[in-house]
């Protein structure tokens, strides 16, 4: 689920803008899973352009507010949506935490990292849902340790089936500013790509893991 198709839109546009999503249809980048893809997206990159970083941080704010009410605390995913995760709760003027994809092997051991009270409630920062599983891990460390997780916000989805299902079967929501759908639209109304290579990018996330250019 988006936050509305105007904030999708210029979402959409300003990843495009400034490079943290780039779409190369004729010439795919190879994901660290081995996956072959047309896309690739590091919103890490938005960090760099205060602009966007603005934009993104009261938009995501606006969004858990307005969906979940101001929550006790938020939780980052490492390492993607740390920072962002930070201005997020700063906006908000509540606590943040970070989740770990698991445990410290040294030290307390820590897989959530900051200050967490059991019983609070907690709304989960994404940069980006591909499959769901990292999101879905950090929930549940936050489960466990007593939290009371109301949801999730990312800024990017690639609107993969498997990422809806594991949310679905987990019976929790996410929403995100912007999703693979509205890209594609952003990146033919500004003539980043053709009709024909829409239609490489769009045969790609029906069956990314099989996807041959």
């Amino acid at each position: 689920m988006i936050l509305n198709k105007d904030t999708a839109k210029k979402t959409a546009e300003l990843l495009l803008q400034v490079k943290a999503i780039k779409l190369s249809p004729n010439d795919p980048f190879t994901w660290a899973s081995g996956w072959k893809s047309p896309i690739y997206c590091d919103n890490r990159v938005t960090l760099s352009y205060p602009a966007v970083r603005l934009y993104l941080k009261e938009q995501i704010a606006k969004l858990v507010e307005d969906k979940y009410g101001k929550p006790d605390v938020i939780a980052g995913v490492a390492t993607g949506a740390i920072a962002i995760g930070v201005l997020v709760a700063q906006e908000l003027g509540v606590p943040f935490v970070y989740v770990r994809p698991e445990p410290k092997k040294h030290g307390r051991k820590n897989q959530i990292e900051g200050f967490l009270e059991s019983g609070q409630n907690v709304v989960v920062i994404e940069d980006l849902i591909s499959t769901g599983k990292s999101s879905l891990n950090a929930i549940k460390a936050l489960k466990e340790a007593n939290a009371t997780v109301k949801g999730m916000v990312a800024i990017f989805s690639y609107g993969f089936a498997i990422a809806n299902d594991t949310f679905n079967d987990y019976g929790l929501d996410f929403t995100t500013l912007s999703n693979y759908e509205v890209l594609l639209e952003q990146a033919l109304e500004s003539n980043y790509i053709t009709q024909k290579e829409l239609q490489t990018l769009e045969s790609w996330r029906l069956n990314p893991s099989e996807w041959k250019q």
